[in-house]
C-alpha cells in the first residue's frame, strides 16, 4: 500500500494542491475573543484577515492536540501501514510534540514516521510537496522520509512585511543567488497584486511549473499580519 502522507496547516499547502497529491492536512486553531476555529476549517484565510484588520484584540493561536492526530492516524490507517508526518518547526509550535504523543498511542500494522520540518510556511511546504511527489513516484516510508530530511537543509524561508514593492527587488535577487532550483513558492496575505508582480519577474529564473502560490495561513498572518509577503526556495539535491 501506498504512503500516506500528513502536514499541518501552517505549510500553507491549497486545498487543490493537498487533494492533487493526497496528502492529509491537521488544521491548527486561531481564537478571536471567546470563539475558537479550526485553521482553514472553520474560518478562510480572507475572512481571517479581514477580521484582524478591524480587530480591536489579537488573536491567539494553538497547536493540534494529540486526539486530532490520534484521528488522522487511526482513518489512514485504515488504508495503509505507512504514514509520513510532516509538521512545523518543533521551534515554533507544539504540533510537533502532538504528533509524537498520537504516534505513540497508535498500535498495529501501520507505522508512522513524523518529520520536524524546522521551518514554517511554505518552507515546511515544499518539503511536503517534494515528499509526496516521490510518493506518487513510487517510494516507500524510508525513501520518502530520507527525502524530506535531507530536504529540511535546502528549504530557504524569507519574509518581507514592509514596503513591500521595494522588496520584490530583494527577493528577486534571493532566488537569483541560487545555482540549482528545484521549486519557488510566493505566497502573501492581502497582497495579491504585489505576489502576482514578483511571480512575473521570477519567470526569468524558474520554469512556471515549479512556481507554487498560495495564502499565508491565519495562524502564520496572526504574528506576521496584513501585509506580509512570503517566499520559500527548495535547492535542487546535489
Amino acid at each position: 500500500m501506498a504512503v500516506k502522507i500528513v502536514t499541518d496547516t501552517l505549510s500553507d499547502i491549497t486545498s487543490d494542491l493537498a487533494d492533487e497529491l493526497g496528502v492529509t492536512v491537521v488544521p491548527l486553531y486561531v481564537r478571536f475573543g471567546e470563539k475558537i476555529y479550526r485553521d482553514r476549517v472553520e474560518i478562510t484565510s480572507e475572512e481571517f484577515y479581514r477580521r484582524l484588520v478591524n480587530a480591536s484584540t489579537l488573536p491567539s493561536t494553538t497547536q493540534p492536540t494529540p486526539h486530532d492526530f490520534i484521528e488522522v492516524y487511526q482513518r489512514l490507517a485504515e488504508e495503509t501501514d505507512e504514514v509520513l508526518v510532516i509538521v512545523v518547526s518543533s521551534k515554533l509550535s507544539g504540533t510537533y510534540s502532538s504528533a509524537m504523543q498520537a504516534r505513540q498511542t497508535i498500535s498495529g500494522k501501520c507505522r508512522i514516521e513524523v518529520v520536524d520540518s524546522l521551518t514554517v510556511a511554505m518552507g515546511e511546504g515544499l518539503i511536503t510537496i517534494a515528499a509526496a511527489k516521490a510518493v506518487k513516484a513510487g517510494a516507500n516510508l524510508n525513501e520518502a522520509a530520507d527525502l524530506a530530511r535531507r530536504a529540511v537543509s535546502r528549504s530557504h524561508l524569507v519574509t518581507r512585511v514592509r514596503s513591500l514593492s521595494a522588496g520584490l527587488d530583494y527577493l528577486y535577487n534571493f532566488v537569483a543567488g541560487f545555482k540549482s532550483i528545484e521549486s519557488v513558492a510566493v505566497e502573501h496575505a492581502t497582497t495579491p497584486d504585489v505576489a502576482d508582480r514578483l511571480v512575473e519577474r521570477l519567470g526569468s529564473l524558474v520554469p512556471k511549473e515549479n512556481v507554487y502560490r498560495s495564502v499565508i495561513s491565519p495562524v502564520i498572518g496572526t504574528y506576521s499580519g496584513p501585509s506580509a509577503l512570503a517566499l520559500t526556495v527548495l535547492e535542487a539535491e546535489k
